[in-house]
This record gives structure tokens, sequence and C-alpha cells, in this order.
């Protein structure tokens, strides 16, 4: 049945509300991510060609779903896509509840560090796979993020599958840095491309958003004011569209701060931005009736807004230079410069040697500290 026009605001307002926490939240929480010193918290870095490849291998992930979903039966297919996405659902809303979470325990709560370390190989081979860094107040966390994952995999609730959405939404803004802005704007060039393609050209995009049963989108009932929680009429909007636009805004963010003007010109402008096609997008959708690929009109607001700033502001040279890989490892020494060196292996092994018990060294050391 139609929807009345009360309930189609109400969802719409829901979701573009539902759309911004995440990027607002995981951008602030990008910052600490970068400066952070923890390995099991390091962010992933998107060079410029992943960024190339993304739309390709997105392209072909989406092409495969679609197939699967067509020859093999949708119910064996969900409930394997279930499992995956339960347990990585516990683990990433365990991580976004965990700072917020951290300010209910008492000062006296019990507790102890842990570290689940898994290695490959022995020895001087022996290779790091999994060190996970963790305490009792995440065990908690944990546990109340699988009281969530265990109503969403027994009843398929749109409110557990929003919790996982916001989750995912969170963490890829959190955890998926672009190294600039050039890598960005490849990456926003290319997918909204592929999102058009996929939308527009063919059926495959909205055929697997709507078989597809897990928190891959975030849904809201448009007939929530007449059938309450059990309302079944969703309006939907993919993650993609705010996790894609989001670790861009994130990326201005980190640039504002390194302009070191105490303003948030730049992530405050491609904010509303977003909201701008986000907006524009739901408008276009109400008024032809048909699925909208949210990335035509996200990418040119999120690029061109902040770029028109950056024009008026004449900083787009220090934009398109900032490199927001720099700051991942402040504390690392950096080669500048490569030395230039000549002669046989056995010549400059000498010349070591001989650089190493120089008399003006003022304390020899042992060959273990070496």
């Amino acid at each position: 049945p139609p929807a009345t026009p009360e309930g189609m605001a109400l969802a719409y307002g829901s979701l573009v509300l539902m759309a911004l926490l995440p990027i607002f939240f995981g951008a602030l929480r990008s910052v600490s991510c970068a400066k952070s010193k923890n390995s099991s918290e390091m962010p992933e870095t998107i060079t410029s060609r992943d960024a190339a490849r993304f739309p390709i291998v997105a392209s072909c992930t989406l092409l495969g779903l679609y197939l699967f979903f067509k020859i093999f039966s949708q119910e064996y297919i969900n409930l394997l896509l279930s499992m995956y996405f339960f347990v990585l659902g516990i683990l990433a809303l365990s991580h976004t509840i965990s700072p917020m979470m951290n300010r209910f325990f008492p000062a006296n709560f019990p507790n102890k560090q842990y570290q689940l370390l898994f290695t490959q190989g022995s020895g001087e081979s022996k290779e790091e796979i999994v060190n996970y860094e963790f305490d009792t107040k995440d065990l908690v966390c944990l546990a109340l993020s699988s009281v969530v994952g265990v109503w969403y995999l027994l009843r398929k609730h749109w409110i557990a599958n929003n919790l996982f959405g916001l989750a995912f939404s969170l963490n890829g803004v959190e955890l998926l840095h672009l190294n600039n802005v050039s890598t960005g704007c490849i990456l926003l060039g290319g997918l909204f491309i592929y999102d058009v393609f996929w939308v527009f050209g063919t059926n495959v995009m909205v055929t697997v958003a709507k078989s597809f049963e897990a928190p891959i989108k975030l849904v809201f009932p448009q007939d929530l004011l007449e059938k309450g929680l059990d309302a079944d009429n969703f309006a939907m909007l993919g993650l993609g569209d705010i996790v894609i636009p989001g670790i861009f805004i994130a990326l201005l963010l980190r640039f504002d701060i390194s302009l070191k003007k105490n303003t948030h010109t730049y992530f405050y402008t491609s904010f509303v931005a977003y909201i701008f096609g986000l907006g524009l997008t739901i408008f276009i959708m109400h008024i032809f009736k048909h699925a909208q690929p949210a990335l035509l009109y996200l990418v040119p607001a999120c690029i061109g807004f902040p770029l028109l700033v950056a024009l008026a502001k004449g900083e787009v040279t220090e934009m398109f230079s900032y490199e927001s890989s720099a700051e991942i490892l402040p504390h690392t020494p950096r080669l500048t410069h490569f030395p230039t060196v000549s002669g046989s292996p056995a010549s400059l092994a000498d010349s070591m040697q001989q650089k190493l018990s120089c008399p003006r060294r003022r304390r020899q050391q042992s060959p273990s500290a070496m």
C-alpha cells in the first residue's frame, strides 16, 4: 500500500539522521585513530591504485551476487551471509560502543588486560597474523553486542539491522583513510560512474539490495505510524552511500586540523554538502518514483562545495598537497633522501665495519645491541 505523507517524511528524515551520525562521529574518531600507536587500531590507508581498482572490484562483486541470487536458492545464500555478518556485526558494534560504555564503568571496576596473538612460523621467520589487545570492559561490550547479534539472527528485525549498519558505517569512516584529496576524487569519481550504471543501466543494484538479507543498508519503515514496530514497507539507503562520502569528509577534517587555524571550515562545508546531496536524492526519488543512485548527487556536492571554498580562500594547492598518511605514525623516522653508494659488496662491508669501530664513538655497543 502507498505510504502516507507523514510516514514518508518520518522515514526519509530518519534515514538522513542515521546517515549523518556515523559520518560525524566517525570523522571525529578518525583523527584520534590516525594518531594511535596501538597496532590493533591502526587505520587502513587507501591509495590511488586502490581507489582506481575499487569500482571494478565492486562491480564484479555486485554482479556475482546477482548471479548467485538468480542461480541458487535465495534462502541458503542469505543464511550463509547472515552468519558471516553476524560475527562481523558483533565485532563492529562492540568497537563502536566501547568508548561510550567506558563512561559507565565504576572507577573500581576490575579491568584486566588480554592479548590475542596468532603467529605463523617460528624463530626468526615468525610472522604475526593477528595481534589484538583488549580488556575486561571490551568483553562486556562484546557480550552486549552479542545480544543484538542473536536478536538480528533470529528475527531479522529492522532495528537490529540498523544497529549493525550504523556500526559498520562508523567503523568504515573511522578506520578507512584516504591518503590525499586526489585519491578521494579518484575513488568518488569511479564509484559515481559505478552507481549510475548499475542503477540506471540495469536492475542489478536494486535486485541485490532487495534480495540481500544482511545489514548492508539502513532501512526505516514508511508505515511505522500505522503498524508500529511490525511495519514492513521500508525505505532504504545503502551503506556505501554513507561510508564512501564519509571517508572523504573525514579526510577534510584531518586537513582542517593540519592547517592549525582552529577552524573546521572544509569539514563543515562537506558535511552540509552531504546533507544537500542526500536531500536532493530523496527529492528526485520522490518525484520520479524510481530508485536513485545517491552518489550521482552526493559526489558532485561533496567534492564541489569544498573545492569552491578552497578556491575562494586560495588554498587549493595546500588541499591537494596534503598527505594524510604522513600523520599516521608521527613517531616513525622517515628517510628523506637516499645516499649514493658505489663499490663491491665486500668493500661496502669493510667500510661499514671501519665506521662502526671508529674511535670517535663515545661507547662501544655489544653485538646484541647492534
